[in-house]
């Protein structure tokens, strides 16, 4: 009789190629946003964009956290989704690290500017809008933060879950801008105006990270079950 106990010796299974050509074609769709914030945030740290840019000229230190925010943000777009990817986990387990201690930092940095910007100037949607940015950046520093304790604590499982959060939270500021260019395709960009203050834009400032968090907390739970069944089984 087979024992219910798999064998230490078990090959491990290998790493699914699907998983790592999905997560570089997220990659390499986030790119083109990535790059055109990264080119803006690094143009408002270097030199003068008034009036062009509607964020104050530089030497204003909150303006530095916002062009900053935009650079650091751009980089987490593109790093964060390829820390899942399985086979840089388990071929390159030092490069994996060092990335993500590089993502971590960054996304503390993202947060940390974003939410000095909003605390100093607000946001072009108002109030509804800071609240909604705020508890996003506050969510992703949170993530960060958790990401990087179960790592050190070497709590794998929930530093798994926690770099799943991140993920997510670090591809959100993409993703809004995804939402409203199939949005403005779809219909002509009703119930949005330039403020940013219609009922479009005030789900919108929700929508971009709240029900793809709430997703990514169904999948977990239906893992989890599916773990606990075949526990049992």
């Amino acid at each position: 009789m087979p024992s219910p106990v798999p064998s230490a010796a078990a090959p491990r299974r290998p790493p699914r190629r699907g998983a790592a050509i999905a997560l570089a074609l997220l990659a390499l769709m986030a790119a083109p946003f990535a790059r055109h914030a990264a080119e803006l945030g690094w143009a408002g740290l270097t030199r003068d964009l008034w009036p062009e840019s509607r964020f104050d000229p530089p030497g204003v230190a909150v303006s530095a956290a916002i062009f900053l925010h935009m650079a650091t943000g751009a980089a987490i777009t593109v790093l964060a989704p390829l820390q899942l990817v399985p086979q840089i986990r388990a071929r390159a387990p030092a490069l994996h690290r060092l990335a993500g201690r590089i993502v971590v930092c960054l996304s503390l940095v993202t947060a940390a500017a974003g939410l000095a910007w909003i605390g100093a100037r607000g946001t072009i949607g108002g109030p509804e809008m800071s609240v909604a940015f705020a508890l996003y950046g506050a969510l992703l520093a949170l993530a960060a933060a958790q990401t990087w304790r179960f790592a050190r604590a070497g709590a794998y499982a929930r530093h798994r879950t926690w770099a799943l959060r991140l993920v997510v939270l670090a591809i959100a500021s993409w993703l809004y801008r995804v939402q409203y260019g199939i949005w403005y395709a779809a219909t002509g960009g009703i119930a949005s105006t330039p403020d940013f203050t219609d009922v479009f834009d005030r789900v919108q400032v929700w929508a971009f990270f709240l029900p793809w968090l709430a997703l990514l907390e169904l999948w977990l739970w239906h893992e989890r079950r599916r773990g606990g069944r075949a526990a049992r089984a």
